[in-house]
């Protein structure tokens, strides 16, 4: 089975869901803050990386078997789906004037890049793919320059709420 597949669930959700849930919610995810030095170049690589994982699904065989490999891969992936649904659940639910605190942003300020992770690493298990797992973590490094310009144009946006937020929850876990 083509890898591509794997990647449909996770585009329902991430696109469909959050878009029935809030047009408003998928606006502001589709958003990124501006970016400064680095940010820039991260960005960029960001979106190849991003480009190259879902390309390179098309060409690559999810392969079934029951190794040990496997069953560990296809629980990161579900586990990645479900992460990934609920956290655009709260993301929806936020509003357009306000950052989200419920649900898995009371535990993580990023979970959605969390979810994207383990569910992209989940396919890499999937795939037994050396190359995919490179671009995931490539993508991963670069997101993370993404997400410090996230959190400070919501440090310019919201203040000490938000200010207050960081000091009690994590970035990533």
């Amino acid at each position: 089975m083509s890898a591509f597949y794997l990647w449909l669930p996770f585009l329902l959700i991430r696109f469909g869901l959050l878009s029935m849930l809030s047009q408003t919610a998928l606006a502001r995810a589709a958003h990124f803050a501006p970016m400064t030095g680095a940010e820039k170049a991260a960005y960029y690589i960001y979106q190849i990386t991003n480009l190259a994982i879902l390309g390179s699904a098309f060409f690559l065989k999810t392969r079934f078997n029951l190794s040990l490999l496997f069953w560990i891969s296809a629980a990161l992936y579900g586990l990645g789906l479900v992460l990934c649904a609920a956290a655009v659940y709260s993301f929806a639910g936020s509003g357009s004037e306000t950052f989200s605190r419920r649900g898995l942003y009371q535990f993580s300020r990023h979970p959605m890049y969390i979810a994207y992770f383990i569910c992209f690493i989940g396919i890499a298990g999937l795939t037994q793919s050396l190359l995919f797992l490179v671009l995931v973590l490539i993508f991963q490094i670069s997101a993370h320059w993404i997400i410090l310009a996230e959190e400070r144009e919501c440090l310019a946006r919201f203040g000490d709420a938000y200010r207050t937020y960081s000091s009690e929850v994590r970035r990533y876990l």
